[in-house]
């Protein structure tokens, strides 16, 4: 086990790329498993959930060969499906949600796949219902080991089927897609998620001969067919380390460039952090964040007080709202934030009130924050990451806190950020890793 010691009050100044895109590559790596033709894939980040997942596909027999900094490439031709029903596979899988993704390309291509209940973020509730009850409606029988918690689907021939999926999940939306372009006839899927990471599986699916239509929107259309090629894949920047360079940027009152982000494909963020006060400037590619030393929250237009929430795309996505309620805390101003898709992803509040902060948590999916208007810095204390998103938000409390901080379970933080605190010292954060 990990912590940081972070020394916090102190401003930045510098140049930022983000990492590949987490939430896209867990996706674009269980695609690999639909064709034994050689897969290249580009600006693949270097984060735990990503490299567990690439040993569960060394360990499934896939040849994996590292070609440079961030680039793979993988050839699934001698895949090892005893691995699945191993005790190995049942503890790999078990540690990283992402792991279900396996399931749709093995069950489309070997007739079968397996997976024990995964892991990952303790953010409430994930169902895995969406993806299962898509694989039954293509034809899979379906099975579940309670004693286990072990799943699995089999399927000698998939159907193509119209459905309705119960909620517009990503991970679910990639499984269904992944298991129905090799499935006989078309497959038309209702309410299907249209994130920019569903839609880059898509267009690399289509480079391998996939016949996917509908892509960007909540209606795909999918013709199957008998068997998929190589390609070369490049992930795009990861939206949601990039609202955590903002949210890093507008706490320590510094200037930051962040290059490289793909401006088409942020959706709904820098018009957030915008209602927030934040300045933010589109420079070609690249977010400059001038140094801002306050920032006004927006009201309604009727004077009301102004609500943050999460919705499916194109809506704001739900792994910033705990930057955002970080952010609120020094603003001028007061915000409600509502987190309406999972229900204990707003419990590290009460770190943030150690701190000092002026947050109400209303109930498990909202939260009144606020603002100090940097009138009252936060305090520093020793606090213990929960999850990903959470654990980088008190990261950036802590390096706007007066004093020095320390956070523990920092695994987590690995979990979805590359080389956080190397990153950071090169912007002048203090930072330090500490071996427990």
């Amino acid at each position: 086990m990990a912590s940081f010691k972070i020394e916090g009050g102190h401003k930045l100044n510098g140049t930022i790329t983000p990492q590949g895109a987490k939430n896209e590559v867990l996706q674009i790596l269980c695609a690999v498993l639909l064709t034994p033709e050689r897969v290249v894939v580009n600006n693949v980040p270097d984060i735990i959930d990503v490299n567990k997942l690439i040993f569960i596909l060394g360990e499934l027999g896939v040849k994996v060969e590292k070609l440079a900094s961030n680039s793979y490439a993988f050839q699934a031709d001698n895949v090892n499906l005893e691995y699945l029903e191993s005790a190995d596979f049942k503890r790999d899988g078990s540690s990283l949600r992402g792991s279900i993704m396996i399931v749709g390309p093995l069950l489309a291509r070997f007739g079968r796949g397996y997976i024990p209940r995964p892991g990952g973020d303790k953010i409430g509730r994930r169902r895995l219902d969406t993806h299962f009850e898509g694989f039954i409606r293509l034809g899979a029988k379906f099975r579940y080991n309670k004693e286990e918690h072990f799943y699995g689907v089999e399927a000698e021939k998939l159907q193509g089927v119209d459905m309705l999926l119960d909620e517009a999940s990503v991970t679910g939306t990639a499984n269904i897609i992944m298991a129905a372009v090799l499935a006989t006839g078309t497959t038309k899927i209702y309410n299907a998620a249209c994130e920019p990471y569903i839609q880059q599986l898509s267009k690399m699916l289509n480079s391998m001969g996939a016949k996917i239509s509908g892509v960007g929107s909540n209606l795909l259309i999918i013709e199957g067919v008998d068997s998929l090629g190589g390609c070369q894949h490049t992930v795009l920047p990861d939206m949601i380390e990039i609202g955590s360079w903002i949210g890093v940027a507008v706490m320590t009152r510094s200037e930051l460039t962040i290059k490289n982000v793909s401006w088409e494909n942020l959706g709904q963020i820098p018009n957030v952090f915008r209602k927030l006060g934040i300045t933010l400037e589109k420079k070609g590619d690249d977010i400059y964040i001038p140094e801002q030393e306050s920032y006004e929250i927006q009201n309604y237009i009727d004077g009301s007080v102004l609500t943050v929430a999460d919705a499916p795309w194109p809506g704001f996505t739900p792994d910033l709202l705990s930057i955002v309620l970080v952010i609120a805390t020094q603003a001028k101003g007061t915000v409600l934030i509502h987190q309406k898709m999972f229900e204990s992803r707003l419990f590290f509040v009460d770190k943030l009130i150690d701190m000092g902060a002026k947050v109400i948590l209303c109930d498990p999916h909202r939260a009144t924050v606020i603002g100090h208007d940097f009138k009252s810095q936060l305090k520093a204390t020793k606090m213990t990451s929960p999850d990903i998103r959470a654990g980088i938000s008190l990261l950036i409390a802590a390096l706007s806190a007066n004093g020095t901080s320390i956070i523990n379970n920092i695994e987590q933080i690995d979990r979805g950020y590359e080389n956080i605190e190397a990153r950071l010292k090169s912007i002048g954060a203090k930072i330090e890793r500490i071996e427990n």
